[in-house]
């Protein structure tokens, strides 16, 4: 899909006319994936059934607490939950019956039709990163954000070819303050981008606040029926669910609006060492947090959330593209499946300080367990550095530039005519190339997939434009992107009702930056 409308070549424009359309801005934004290949399933039917059973004997015998939050409390209790205090043992069963409800797959609308989603079924979403309260870039170093990164972030996913979402917090931006920070990132999204995005979830104030913000941009009636926004619910792990978050969870699913529901897991410390162990955990959290959204409005859409990384066990830290954390990921899609729930898991993932070597095998390790997982929605597909403490400028454009592979891997092998070539291979011969032949001349434009960052040309070449490394390169593209943004159109009248509705909460209340 194409965002401008294709130039018309001048009669008799020759080569300027050519070099004028290659340099005019174009806006292409890739299709959501379909998966046209299998799914990496690493379990067998007998460790699915144990890690099943388990984890409903965790939910009856063991509990999870939902702390702070007497109406959720009493929701279970009505449900049929033994309830002490506030630790809630679920019968065997009962949880997984209330998640029936949930739907299989459901559309987020974008503001442009044309870039709304499917999230579910064989298809991948993918979303930057979300949460970093720091930046990165060739110029500044590292440095916390501000709301003038996040602004450029959302217009370099928007820009993204291969992005299909907007994301949500995308960095924390620290120069507003926290309780109007929201509204400011939400506004961005909005008006910087016609992409789907996602709304805010620390405090339940806010998820209305952006449940009526998508009201203005959308229609009431119209969100009240469609999902609009999806939204983060973490779990705080083991098994323990804050008023916060489950606050906002209630918000959205009460309002139709999408929930991530996903345990935060630091293998070590927020669930066992072992690889079963942990994904019994995993699924007692998302039963439980599923059952309780479903409670909350039975057919509210949700996703099976996995957010998994191991630890170093010398210094605490999080360890990330390791063996491990792909066994668990692909495991959770099985599980995910089997409840019939779209997925979500993996991203860019790595520990490393600079978009390096170590930076670079991580994020592919990360990214390809994310394809070949089944996940449906790919928070932190790009961005990511420094355990997620980072939202970094030229890593975003080198992940976003390398999701185009994820987008070739899954189409697979077609076998039609065309591609079986059968008529290139008879006009070749033995001893011939086809570097002229008509099928390569027919197939040329589209047949290999082809970097927008990466340099492949001949070394004199690329010693005499500079010898560029993939930084140089990166910031490079960078400073092209946002040199040549143009902000997608948004009716006036709307504009103007999100601006009011914007300044009227700002004004109701003190800036507050705790």
């Amino acid at each position: 899909m194409t965002e401008a409308a294709p130039r018309r070549r001048a009669r008799g424009g020759g080569g300027a006319a050519r070099r004028a359309e290659r340099t005019s801005v174009k806006i292409e934004t890739a299709k959501y994936i379909e998966r046209n290949i299998p799914n990496f399933e690493i379990l067998n039917e007998e460790a699915l059934e144990i890690i099943e059973y388990n984890a409903d004997t965790i939910l009856e015998e063991v509990g999870v607490n939902f702390v702070d939050n007497p109406a959720a409390l009493e929701r279970w209790r009505e449900a049929g939950a033994d309830v002490q205090g506030e630790r809630v043992r679920i019968p065997r069963g009962l949880a997984r019956k209330l998640c029936e409800t949930a739907p299989s797959e459901f559309t987020q609308h974008a503001r442009n039709p044309e870039k709304s989603v499917v999230i579910g079924g064989r298809n991948m979403v993918l979303a930057p990163v979300y949460g970093p309260p720091f930046v990165r870039d060739a110029n500044g170093g590292r440095r916390y954000a501000t709301m003038d990164d996040f602004s450029k972030f959302v217009k370099l996913a928007y820009m993204s070819k291969w992005l299909h979402h907007s994301g949500g917090t995308v960095c924390e931006p620290t120069d507003i303050p926290v309780n109007k920070r929201h509204l400011d990132m939400l506004m961005a999204h909005m008006t910087l981008s016609d992409k789907p995005f996602m709304g805010s979830v620390t405090e339940p104030s806010r998820a209305q606040d952006s449940v009526d913000m998508a009201g203005i941009l959308f229609g009431k009636e119209f969100v009240q029926n469609n999902t609009v926004m999806t939204s983060l619910t973490n779990i705080n792990s083991p098994m323990t669910f804050d008023d916060v978050m489950m606050g906002s969870l209630e918000v959205y699913a009460k309002n139709m609006q999408a929930c991530i529901i996903s345990p935060f897991i630091v293998g070590g410390a927020m669930a066992p060492v072992s690889v079963a162990g942990t994904l019994t955990q995993v699924l007692a959290e998302v039963l439980a947090g599923v059952a309780y959204s479903q409670l909350c409005r039975a057919g509210a859409p949700v996703i099976f959330g996995a957010m998994v990384t191991s630890i170093d066990m010398n210094s605490g830290a999080p360890t990330f593209g390791t063996p491990e954390a792909s066994h668990i990921t692909y495991g959770a899609g099985q599980l995910a499946r089997r409840m019939n729930l779209p997925y979500r898991s993996a991203g860019s993932f790595c520990g490393s300080k600079l978009p390096d070597a170590q930076a670079a095998y991580e994020t592919a390790n990360s990214l390809n367990m994310g394809l070949l997982s089944g996940v449906n929605f790919q928070l932190h597909s790009c961005g990511w550095l420094e355990g997620g403490l980072v939202a970094d400028f030229e890593k975003f454009v080198m992940d976003a530039d390398q999701l185009g592979v994820l987008h070739g891997l899954a189409k697979g092998v077609s076998m039609d005519e065309n591609a079986q070539a059968m008529g290139a291979i008879r006009e070749v011969g033995p001893g011939g190339h086809y570097l002229g032949c008509a099928h390569t001349q027919e197939n040329f434009k589209s047949a290999f997939w082809k970097s927008d960052l990466l340099d492949y040309k001949p070394f004199e070449t690329w010693e005499e434009e500079g010898a560029r490394d993939t930084y140089a390169l990166a910031t490079n593209r960078v400073e092209k992107l946002l040199a040549t943004y143009e902000q997608p159109a948004l009716d006036p009248a709307i504009k103007m009702a999100l601006d009011e509705y914007v300044a009227e909460k700002k004004a109701s209340m003190p800036d507050a930056f705790m």
